[in-house]
């Protein structure tokens, strides 16, 4: 690493961190060897302790080896809500040495059909109320392939009468599905088929997370046990976690910051967590009171929900120690309600999905806002003329690629896709982010814009491509250009241009539009605003020219701002 990221590193802690030379399940037998009678989970006030956790892993390997023949280094996609038996799942495909493909619950029959086919997967995890997606897919033949499935009902980890507000999906009763291949969570963990031997190192694949590029096809992470053990270590050592902290996870974990920030690292620490299936901010502040909360992860939306609560000081909230964070930069407003309030920095953090969360942290003694923060534990990060490839000076703005242990091995199935992400300097692989940002002259990063096309909702990474995919099977549809547009809310908003068929101009509105859009894709992606035009520009060689069409959105409701001032 280079010595001028080093002025601010956090005081008493090493430059380097060792890796553990083990799988990620070895984490899962040590806390619950060490804590076996303390609650690792608190769902809805019913507690799971760490040898509960870790017994009810170990039967869901069994099952998924003897019952659905998944064999080491086998794909399973995980396809649920946060639940207990989202991070037992998880944990379970990773102790029959298989593979986890984490899938976001938002995504539809269409879209979890590329999954499906891209990872090879033949189970899935799911719950009762995300089945009809799954139950399409099932059986062989096109667009088929899922030979297995696992079916969960959050309402079984529901054992006592909560104060905290239960949402309906999660109350919702235990049903039935008499179909070949299909299982009740509560069958599989009632057969306790003991798994065979734990066999997966550190180099092995353990968690394929996609993500999607400039294509519009999500793209399969390949993450390492140890990849993934780096993230999850340095967060507990970056942040000082103690075993007797209480963390509130309610970012999603199929995301990776969620994931390593609100699981992987409390399962290494011994860490009780408070688990949400989604976001709400009153059973957020009750359970920080209740449970007496020390650290919370969220994003800048969340912190803006929450921070907005009339009846915030209402709640004690006195036992929060740390709030941490990223997906987009927190706006300083918002920052120093949280410091009024609390007394806490917001303390930001960047990374990717390829590299598995965070390779950029603030330090904790000493953050800036609207900041990246400095290069963690062996991160070597440098800001580099995206053309030429020559590292930039300090201050100047060029894309980020970043070197480090976290850094995915590369793109399932994809060599051409990986070869373009990577690049040599100095004799080491960095990958780049596709980032453009900056270095102030104390080392820290600030990121500055996009190099690549995407749009960042709530948090959410949001592809252009991949929407336009899906919208074109709209037979209303003859042309369509996705772009970002401000909002006060998300950050930014999803908005197509479309161009109608010429048969349908006319009689199709902008709303059926976008009701369409909202049963063929997540509702993230969906755009929220649909505008009509006769064409869309277009360069020499017949590419669709989003770039002018964003700006000129961007002037013309600059303009009418400027109009009515």
């Amino acid at each position: 690493m280079n010595q001028r990221h080093y002025p601010h590193w956090p005081p008493q802690l090493p430059l380097h961190l060792t890796l553990p030379e083990t799988n990620l399940f070895y984490n899962a037998e040590v806390s619950a060897a060490r804590y076996p009678h303390k609650p690792f989970i608190i769902f809805y006030d019913t507690p799971i302790t760490f040898a509960e956790f870790k017994d009810e892993a170990e039967r869901i390997a069994g099952f998924l080896q003897q019952a659905c023949q998944v064999k080491a280094d086998d794909r399973v996609l995980l396809y649920m809500q946060n639940s207990p038996q989202w991070i037992i799942a998880y944990y379970g495909i990773l102790r029959a040495n298989a593979v986890v493909v984490p899938v976001n619950p938002m995504n539809m029959t269409a879209e979890l059909a590329h999954y499906v086919e891209d990872s090879g997967a033949t189970t899935i995890i799911a719950p009762q109320c995300l089945f009809a997606n799954v139950a399409p897919l099932i059986g062989s033949g096109p667009g088929k392939g899922i030979e297995h499935a696992i079916v969960a009902t959050y309402s079984d980890y529901l054992k006592k009468t909560s104060p905290i507000p239960v949402p309906e999906f999660v109350a919702a009763p235990r049903k039935t599905f008499d179909l070949p291949g299909v299982t009740s969570w509560q069958e599989v963990i009632g057969r306790h088929i003991e798994p065979g031997p734990l066999t997966t190192g550190p180099d092995d694949l353990c968690v394929m997370p996609y993500t999607s590029g400039t294509t519009g096809k999500p793209k399969g992470c390949m993450h390492t046990h140890r990849s993934v053990m780096s993230t999850a270590l340095g967060g507990c050592v970056w942040f000082s976690s103690p075993p007797d902290g209480v963390y509130l996870s309610v970012l999603p974990l199929f995301h990776v910051t969620g994931m390593q920030g609100g699981m992987n690292s409390a399962v290494f620490s011994g860490t009780t967590i408070v688990l949400l299936p989604r976001w709400d901010r009153e059973a957020a502040a009750l359970c920080m009171q209740k449970y007496r909360v020390t650290a919370w992860q969220s994003i800048s939306t969340m912190m803006v929900d929450f921070l907005s609560n009339p009846k915030l000081d209402e709640y004690d909230l006195s036992s929060l120690t740390g709030t941490r964070g990223g997906g987009a930069a927190m706006p300083d407003a918002i920052a120093r309600k949280l410091k009024a309030l609390t007394g806490l920095d917001y303390v930001e953090g960047y990374g990717m999905t390829e590299t598995i969360a965070g390779t950029h942290i603030n330090p904790p003694h000493r953050p800036k806002p609207q900041c990246l923060g400095i290069p963690v534990f062996d991160v070597d990060s440098r800001v580099i003329d995206p053309v030429s490839l020559e590292e930039l000076p300090q201050g100047e703005t060029g894309e980020i690629v970043t070197h480090a242990p976290q850094v995915m091995r590369g793109y399932w199935g994809n060599p051409k896709a990986t070869a373009e992400v990577f690049i040599e300097l100095d004799g080491k692989r960095f990958l780049r982010t596709g980032d453009l940002g900056h270095i102030d002259e104390d080392g820290y990063f600030f990121m500055t814009d996009r190099l690549k096309r995407m749009i960042n909702a709530s948090g959410y990474k949001v592809w252009p491509a991949e929407v336009e995919a899906l919208m074109y099977r709209h037979p209303a549809i003859h042309e369509v250009c996705v772009i970002g547009v401000k909002d006060e809310k998300r950050g930014e908003t999803v908005k197509a241009l479309v161009v109608p068929d010429a048969a349908h101009a006319g009689t199709i509105t902008a709303q059926e539009i976008i009701d369409w859009a909202h049963e063929q894709m997540a509702a993230y992606k969906a755009p929220r605003i649909v505008e009509f035009v006769a064409s869309l520009p277009k360069s020499g060689s017949g590419k669709i020219l989003w770039r002018k069409l964003q700006e000129e959105d961007a002037a013309r409701v600059a303009g009418s701002r400027d109009s009515s001032a």
